[in-house]
């Protein structure tokens, strides 16, 4: 069956046909794309699931329908003019490994329209109705896999305004969760945030300033706790809040265990005052409870990490590096990461590698020391976490020593003002995210303090490069 895109009529139709039966409308999109059936519907917009014609696998896709109620002509020029700037950064902000991909956009009819990818799957909803309530564990693998997304989001000016449990998706066969339904984000582009604007966002998840149409970055970190203590309790939102005493009482309803640490995060995310939040979400993974994080546990269901295809473009082995980060034995597991990243680039006799090197470091070989370290550490060390840090601090190819010194202080590489020697390092899943590899620096690792900016920042280049 296809299904009409008009919103007056939304009609079912036979694949045969390609008009609406019932009001006449043009059933394929822009000569491509075809609604199989609705996703979603609200006040303003509708969701399709849809195939693209065009190609040849014909792959499934997602169409974001969104129906303006201006009427004046100039209003509605303004609308689509913004449309369209949203549509170029969400495109940017598609190039994220936990969204969905950007894959068109367009206006027709007077209705703006996004063709984004169709991330096939389990959202938290429906794991909820499933499974029943999460344990502690599953909720903290949820804050440490979504808070650098989110900070992503917020690097980008973005707000998402609409974290919730039916918009996080875990993909099928993965354990990697995706942040879905961006078309009601907003980019910020005034400072301060408080012009009041268009109230939107879901009942229950929404934050108290988004609902005057003052939403802020803190406003997704409301939502995203809000979805945390849903999930923890499995009742929902409008329940937890005691509306007579002013506060939540998501603790009234749990029925598995939950460490007064991990509580004090939630409490600080669910503040109704903006100012009493966490602000950022660098800040609610620097205050998440150590004791309380997961080491090997997966995400939504207790089956086996799936293995890593060891891919190298030099025909360079990363079995042993597999098995020492198996064996958590993170030292040695650091030196042979330093060792196989100069045997990729022919500088095994030198020993270190050149800012030309990182720049062309095959994506093939450091998607694969990536996702070994990610695995083994439960996504607390590796050079997209490092990446992730430093651009969040603000970090780019030009030297900046106090983002530098910040950098250092984060993944605990500086104590008390003062950089660290190898030797005094810790390898242990108790250091801060971000703390391991670091041997793989070479001879920047001696000059640390004012050189050691330019592997982190050649490196993140080379990772966004290789989408990473």
């Amino acid at each position: 069956m296809s299904h009409c895109l008009n919103p007056n009529c939304l009609q079912p139709n036979p694949n045969t046909t390609i008009f609406c039966q019932k009001c006449g409308s043009k059933l394929v999109l822009q000569e491509r794309y075809f609604a199989l059936k609705i996703l979603g519907q609200g006040s303003f917009d509708l969701t399709f699931q849809a195939f693209d014609t065009e190609k040849p696998s014909q792959p499934y896709c997602v169409i974001k329908q969104s129906f303006s109620q201006v009427q004046d002509p100039n209003a509605q020029e303004k609308s689509e003019e913004l449309f369209k700037q949203e549509a170029i950064r969400l495109k940017h902000l598609g190039k994220h490994q936990q969204i969905p991909e950007l894959l068109d956009y367009f206006i027709q009819d007077h209705h703006q329209y996004l063709v984004q990818e169709y991330i096939a799957g389990q959202n938290l909803a429906q794991n909820l109705a499933r499974h029943g309530a999460f344990s502690e564990t599953k909720i903290m693998n949820l804050l440490a896999h979504l808070l650098p997304l989110v900070g992503f989001i917020h690097k980008h000016n973005c707000i998402h305004q609409d974290i919730k449990p039916e918009n996080i998706i875990k993909r099928q066969g993965e354990h990697k969760l995706f942040l879905v339904d961006f078309g009601v984000s907003k980019a910020i582009t005034r400072t301060p945030l408080s012009v009041t604007g268009t109230v939107i966002g879901s009942s229950g998840y929404i934050a108290p300033e988004q609902a005057l149409g003052k939403p802020t970055f803190a406003s997704d970190l409301y939502s995203l706790g809000v979805t945390c203590v849903h999930l923890l309790t499995n009742v929902e939102a409008f329940d937890l809040f005691d509306v007579f005493k002013g506060r939540w009482v998501w603790r009234d309803y749990l029925t598995v265990p939950v460490h007064d640490s991990l509580g004090q995060v939630l409490d600080k995310l669910l503040q109704q005052a903006t100012d009493n939040r966490f602000q950022t979400a660098q800040d609610v993974l620097n205050h998440l409870p150590l004791k309380a994080k997961p080491i090997s546990q997966p995400i939504l269901q207790r089956v086996a990490e799936p293995d890593i295809e060891l891919k190298s473009a030099r025909g360079i082995n990363y079995y042993h590096l597999e098995q020492l980060l198996k064996a958590k034995n993170w030292k040695e597991a650091d030196e042979e990461t330093a060792h196989k990243m100069c045997e990729v680039m022919g500088r095994t006799e030198e020993g270190w590698l050149e800012e030309e090197d990182i720049d062309n470091f095959p994506c093939e070989d450091l998607r694969t020391l990536d996702q070994l370290w990610l695995k083994y550490s439960n996504g607390r060390f590796g050079f997209s976490v490092q990446k992730e840090i430093y651009q969040t601090l603000g970090g780019t190819r030009n030297y900046d020593s106090k983002i530098w010194q910040a950098f250092g202080d984060q993944v605990g590489w500086r104590v008390s003002g003062n950089w660290l020697h190898y030797q005094d390092l810790k390898f242990d899943l108790r250091t801060p995210r971000g703390h391991l590899p670091f041997l793989w620096w070479g001879r920047w690792l001696w000059g640390v303090g004012s050189g050691g900016w330019r592997g982190i920042s050649s490196l993140a280049s080379r990772l966004v490069d290789c989408n990473l």
